[in-house]
């Protein structure tokens, strides 16, 4: 960092935070006084420093910070430290910003009764809300989770498009599938077109989407309610709300105890036990809103009532897939469309099958552009580059890839990218050969886990290629990965510490150290969900 003598404050706050300019200047020093920065002259920090620093300042080195890492094993490293550490825990140390945070800015601005919204961490999910509030109950001041009728003051919106409570209307361009016939995934290349809202981005960057739920969700979860869909609701029809303001996912602990308030006898103890995080019936995995309706048939709730007792419906973050530099005024997208099914019923990704299927061409959609913390291609144009994508995983890549064409940046370059199988998941496949052929790419490695007898994944062909690859590292090569955060990007980094072990006539904590070091120069970033 630059030490400036004209700085008193350390700027701590991400500038997307949503706070206007009096609540941003008394965080900053609030945080300063809580890190024993204030009076030190140092300037903002980016969000990769913020973090570092933060961590620093209570000198434990977070050592839950490990999205591989499950809750209640966070939540014992994180004991005995003060609050704010342990809400730090308790997010899922993705850093992915979705919140509008990083994990440890955001658990600061709750300790700190800046921030009331308890329920932002949307990978944590149900869980990190309950050891959330529990730790808020435990420290004798408690934010109630924000409803869906809750909407932030003008004042504290930040810049238009730059951050989740002020997006910006981006156009809906196009999609096309990029499977082949045969896949078992359904994935889609998705487009769309910045000019009409003035919107940039670096590679590494995310887009925020927000999305609305499928109609005939909403018109299902209508029906059990037995309202009319035309009902008002805070001046909105209840349709209208139930497609656009809340989440129709998982029933969210309130909506079990609205149940519990208007019945009686063993279903008000279930549904008491649910808003408790018990599971009284073997049936909590299925209870999404629909779901808990269908349980509680018998329930009389009211519109108004049952419209603020669920979660607000939270934009979701995909990882950019093009260059501004090579295609300015539009953006991209690899979506992977999520579909299953829990017993008899469908389920769908609420944002992934909008993108997929229901928002049409010409359409414009609510966006933001989310900064990348610690994530983008080397300030040095010559520093090659060593990029793990499987799957969805490439997004990013294929990103960084077209900035380097387009800037005629001469560093090397050199992607693992792997699927299930190549005829039908071999995504941008003729992108990929052209740029392998006229030297874009050094090297092009894949992995393929459906084509043989064997499973192959991208970390097998790191340790087949590990010589070249510990060579890559020693030339100054950065490494990259993107993808799954609870098994491969673990496994990748087990990879990673093999390779520099054999081929670098390390010891096994010699080669763990050797990773580390990566990190702590941002030669290894990761980029995971």
């Amino acid at each position: 960092m630059t030490i400036q003598t004209a700085s008193p404050i350390v700027q701590v706050l991400p500038e997307t935070a949503p706070f206007s300019e009096e609540q941003r200047s008394w965080l900053n020093g609030f945080f300063a006084g809580l890190l024993s920065l204030d009076n030190a002259g140092v300037t903002a920090l980016s969000p990769a420093q913020n973090a570092a620093v933060m961590g620093q300042a209570e000198d434990d080195g977070a050592p839950w910070h490990d999205p591989s890492m499950e809750l209640p094993e966070r939540m014992q490293l994180a004991q005995g430290k003060p609050l704010p550490r342990r809400l730090f825990a308790a997010m899922a140390q993705q850093d992915c910003g979705q919140c509008g945070y990083l994990c440890e800015t955001y658990s600061a601005a709750i300790a700190s009764g800046a921030e009331a919204r308890l329920n932002l961490c949307a990978p944590g999910g149900k869980d990190t809300l309950r050891q959330v509030k529990a730790l808020m109950e435990e420290g004798g001041a408690v934010a109630p989770a924000a409803s869906a009728t809750d909407v932030p003051a003008p004042a504290t919106l930040g810049p238009l498009g730059r951050c989740r409570e002020n997006p910006a209307l981006a156009t809906f361009l196009s999609r096309r599938k990029l499977n082949g016939e045969g896949s078992q995934k359904e994935t889609w290349h998705v487009e769309f077109d910045l000019s009409g809202c003035g919107l940039d981005y670096v590679v590494g960057d995310a887009f925020g989407v927000v999305a609305q739920n499928d109609p005939r969700l909403a018109d299902a979860v209508i029906a059990l309610l037995g309202a009319r869909p035309d009902a008002i609701v805070n001046g909105k029809t209840l349709r209208g709300a139930l497609i656009s303001d809340v989440a129709l996912g998982p029933a969210p602990d309130a909506l079990f105890q609205l149940i519990s308030y208007v019945t009686g006898g063993e279903t008000r103890t279930k549904a008491k036990r649910l808003a408790a995080g018990e599971d009284p019936d073997g049936d909590l995995d299925r209870l999404d809103v629909l779901g808990t309706l269908h349980k509680f048939a018998h329930a009389r709730l009211s519109p108004e009532a049952f419209v603020e007792a669920l979660d607000p419906l939270q934009p979701r973050l995909y990882s950019i897939s093009s260059s501004h530099n090579a295609t300015p005024g539009r953006v991209s997208l690899t979506v992977d469309a999520v579909r299953y099914r829990i017993g008899t019923r469908p389920r769908w990704g609420v944002a992934s099958t909008f993108l997929a299927e229901r928002v049409e061409p010409g359409e414009t959609v609510p966006v933001y552009v989310q900064r990348a913390h610690g994530f983008g291609l080397p300030a040095n144009p010559d520093t090659p580059i060593i990029m793990c994508g499987p799957g969805t995983g490439i997004a990013p890549f294929r990103a960084f890839l077209h900035d380097r064409r387009a800037t005629k940046a001469p560093g090397r370059n050199w992607l693992f990218f792997g699927h299930q199988r190549r005829a039908s998941d071999f995504f941008y496949e003729d992108e990929l050969s052209a740029m392998k052929q006229e030297g874009l790419l050094t090297n092009l490695t894949l992995a393929w886990s459906r084509d043989g007898d064997e499973k192959i994944y991208v970390q097998d062909r790191m340790r087949e290629r590990g010589a070249e690859l510990f060579a890559w590292l020693e030339q100054g090569a950065h490494f990259y990965v993107c993808g799954d955060a609870k098994r491969m990007a673990k496994d990748v980094e087990r990879a990673m510490v093999d390779v520099v072990a054999a081929h670098g006539q390390r010891s096994a904590e010699e080669a763990v150290a050797y990773v580390a070091a990566l990190r702590k120069a941002e030669r290894y970033q990761a980029d995971v969900y």
